[in-house]
């Protein structure tokens, strides 16, 4: 009796299922790729006996190469532990399942060289497309990448830059919490961002909160980023007089979790003392205080969805010029903006 050694570890390679099943390693390629068709009934069934005994699991990117697919998308996600990150992320995976590609994701956690080390790797991953949630500071890299394969920017852009955008509509989604906070009887605003350092998404929002606040002469309204003593400024918004009930406007999720945080450690009764609206509707907003946070709920499963989209519209050979899809955001009332008496 004839007995066949099967590999005791390691990938199982195409020569070792063609020597166990008798045939060429030809024969085992075109079974694999697609042309089965070519081989006789038994030697294709020989074949599949094999690949199932041994466990063999073709190497995907290496026949990508071959054809010149890989059907691999890129993400680079400028930080990861932020929620609405994941949350996008999330959409893009869902649409490359659904036309059949994979998502490769490098995170930068908001680091400006990292950023550039994954921008090559992911170049020498050959994927065949990019999806960037981006610092903004690599505008050169990025233009040169997006030479070499299509690109589509996720709420973040670049001045100067000309690729497809898909995010929030920052001026709208400003203008809601705005209005919504004054017709609860609201006077005294703080925005509260994580540092703006030149994030076009944070700086939209800021600047649609100044002309929002200018145009408002009942409203009095400033600017607080999250960095350096965060809790004692905040402190100071809360003590000095105003023209009416004071409200944080939290400008993200990340900015809503350290200024509640900091009410708390202030000692402020929520949501009695004061208002909160946040931008981002995070999973723990209805748990906080009497009755939870008031939100802006960006559409960030359509956001994914939508950039995915775009990048197979140009892998396609689209040559339109760049297109912007901002999105609404929908506003979910809950306990922090209850009504106010000025």
């Amino acid at each position: 009796m004839n007995s066949i050694l099967l590999p005791s570890r390691g990938r199982v390679t195409i020569s070792e299922v063609a020597s166990a099943a008798g045939v060429s390693k030809a024969s085992v390629s075109r079974y694999i790729g697609g042309d089965r068709q070519l081989l006789a009934e038994a030697t294709a069934e020989r074949i599949a006996q094999t690949i199932e005994r041994l466990g063999f699991r073709p190497n995907q990117m290496a026949r990508g190469l071959k054809r010149g697919r890989t059907r691999l998308i890129g993400m680079l996600v400028a930080d990861i532990l932020n929620p609405y990150s994941v949350a996008v992320m999330h959409g893009v995976e869902t649409a490359c399942q659904r036309h059949g590609y994979t998502l490769v994701v490098c995170n930068t956690n908001r680091d400006d060289e990292q950023e550039c080390r994954h921008l090559a790797a992911l170049q020498s991953y050959n994927v065949e497309g990019l999806i960037v949630n981006t610092l903004g500071h690599h505008a050169g890299e990025l233009k040169d990448l997006q030479n070499r394969l299509p690109l589509v920017l996720v709420d973040r852009q670049m001045e100067g830059f000309e690729a497809d955008l898909v995010g929030l509509d920052n001026t709208q989604a400003v203008r809601q919490a705005i209005d919504h906070l004054q017709q609860r009887g609201y006077r005294d605003l703080l925005l509260v961002s994580e540092p703006l350092d030149g994030t076009s998404s944070r700086q939209e929002r800021a600047q649609a909160f100044r002309t929002q606040i200018a145009a408002n002469p009942s409203l009095k309204g400033r600017l607080l980023e999250t960095n350096g003593d965060f809790t004692a400024k905040l402190k100071t918004f809360l003590t000095e007089p105003g023209p009416g009930p004071k409200a944080v406007f939290a400008a993200n999720g990340m900015a809503a979790l350290t200024s509640t945080a900091s009410l708390r450690e202030l000692g402020c009764r929520l949501f009695e003392d004061i208002g909160l609206i946040a931008l981002d509707d995070l999973d723990w907003y209805p748990l906080v205080g009497n009755g939870g946070i008031t939100a802006l709920a960006q559409p960030t499963e359509a956001i994914g969805i939508t950039a995915l989209e775009y990048l197979l519209a140009r892998l396609n050979g689209s040559r339109s010029a760049a297109q912007r899809m901002a999105f609404p955001a929908e506003l979910r009332i809950r306990g922090s903006t209850q009504p106010r008496i000025s």
